[in-house]
């Protein structure tokens, strides 16, 4: 296929031809990469990012610190830590039958990739698989969201300080961009955003074979029994549902509450919310905006068909359109068909559901696509394993929520609907890697005695061998 009208192709092609000088760097040469990074982003730049994402959608310095950078300086400590093993050679057994063979397997790099980062974490999810990306050898082209200008430029200028653009380049573009991108015949695609958008980028990386890793989203539920403690699950959910003002693809998007503890449950969650946030909450330092007026208009909508639908609003409602500011909003009541039980919220509205069993609880989240995460808050482990013996979901924590996605020892992405192939850690490394077998033939072997011509003596050889090795 011809490429050279492709406005990236150029680009797309020196780090082709650069590819296999990077992939040979050792341990250390990667290493002092990820170090330059974490350097970059814990010190030279830390105020640069900290401001733009400020500006981008107000989020507060300590809550940048937390889960934009925290994560990423904990991602590379990580890979510095383990990725010397990472990178050696794995030797696995030798079956009798191939008696004088050695085997064993490699991780190499894909070659040349792509990552399309979002918006809600915008450094931390461009960064996170681009450390992956480093530390498995690989040349990379990112594209991150234009809806966060400000940290896009700030990435911009990390991204051209430590590297030459045959090896890790940024590029800044409406959707056009990635369009044009997505034409390129990547070597793997990286890409976070919503199923419906995944479902494009998948559909454009089958013309050219590219391997996809697609980190989505989907209404992760979460469970809440009566053997639960209710004020330390509250506690728990108020922060994790409106942490970046609820714009977290692992948030808590709806409540599966046993019918006889839910009038505590909002009581809590009301005082709840006043402990971080004050009654005066649209001037609270600690809870960000709403990315733009598209967004906000969009939350808007849920509430008014909420509404339409006789829904109780049992906390929150009140919004500020001129600073795209929504208050945490819980809501009970909604009927089947309420579009906030159809569609991922991905803003500060927390739908309530009551049910009388487990089972009618397990058959709901059934009912729906797998989710990206599922919560648990219970005492019971009869229960909690019921939970998790009879769901699906990428990822899930028990009597928490969020933390799951910070532990670098765990894989994290989604299951069908809601992503495929996983990050972080090890998991990172190996989906930006080609797991690579070697044989290699010692001294002549056992496996010799079945070449042609296959006589009667070299047929009961080969069933001896069935039965026995």
């Amino acid at each position: 296929m011809d490429y050279s009208n492709n406005r990236y192709f150029d680009l797309f092609r020196k780090q082709k031809e650069n590819q296999y000088k990077v992939a040979n760097t050792n341990y250390k040469g990667r290493t002092k990469k990820l170090v330059a990074i974490k350097h970059a982003i814990e010190v030279t730049y830390k105020d640069q990012i900290r401001e733009a994402l400020y500006n981008d959608f107000k989020k507060p310095f300590a809550e940048t610190d937390l889960t934009e950078i925290y994560q990423i300086i904990g991602e590379i400590k990580h890979a510095k830590k383990y990725l010397k093993s990472w990178m050696s050679n794995h030797k696995v057994s030798t079956p009798l039958a191939l008696f004088g063979t050695s085997s064993w397997y490699k991780y190499e790099p894909k070659g040349v990739c792509l990552i399309i980062s979002p918006w809600n974490y915008p450094l931390n999810l461009t960064f996170d698989p681009l450390v992956s990306a480093i530390a498995a050898g690989n040349t990379v082209i990112i594209k991150p969201s234009e809806l966060t200008p400000n940290i896009s430029s700030v990435m911009a200028k990390i991204i051209k300080d430590l590297f030459h653009e045959n090896e890790v380049a940024l590029i800044q573009g409406e959707v056009e961009t990635s369009q044009e991108l997505l034409k390129l015949p990547f070597n793997h695609i990286f890409f976070t955003g919503s199923p419906k958008v995944g479902k494009i980028v998948m559909e454009a990386a089958a013309k050219n074979l590219s391997s996809v890793t697609l980190e989505l989203g989907g209404k992760s539920p979460t469970i809440i029994d009566e053997t639960a403690n209710i004020k330390s699950a509250v506690k728990k959910i108020v922060w994790g549902k409106f942490l970046n003002n609820g714009q977290t693809c692992v948030a808590p998007d709806y409540i599966l509450i046993n019918e006889t503890i839910k009038d505590d449950f909002i009581q809590s969650f009301k005082t709840q919310l006043e402990h971080f946030f004050t009654k005066d909450v649209i001037n609270s330092n600690s809870i960000c905006r709403i990315l733009n007026s598209d967004h906000f208009d969009r939350l808007i909508n849920h509430l008014e068909n909420a509404k339409s639908k006789n829904a109780t609003i049992e906390i929150g409602g009140k919004s500020d359109s001129d600073k795209n500011f929504l208050e945490p909003t819980v809501i009970s009541n909604l009927p089947e068909d309420a579009s906030l039980l159809e569609s991922e919220i991905f803003g500060p509205i927390l739908p309530i559901k009551t049910y009388k069993t487990l089972y009618e609880a397990i058959n709901y989240i059934n009912s729906k696509e797998k989710p990206l995460s599922l919560y648990i808050y219970s005492s019971n482990k009869k229960n909690i394993d019921f939970i998790l013996n009879n769901t699906r979901a990428g990822t899930t924590c028990i009597n928490n929520n969020l933390l799951q996605a910070s532990n670098h020892y765990l894989p994290f992405g989604g299951s069908n609907n809601s992503g495929m192939g996983k990050s972080h850690g090890f998991f990172g490394f190996q989906e930006f890697s080609n797991t690579r077998a070697i044989l290699k033939q010692n001294f002549k072997g056992f496996i010799e005695n079945f070449y042609p011509p296959y006589t009667s003596a070299k047929q009961k050889l080969i069933d001896l061998t069935i039965k026995w090795f």
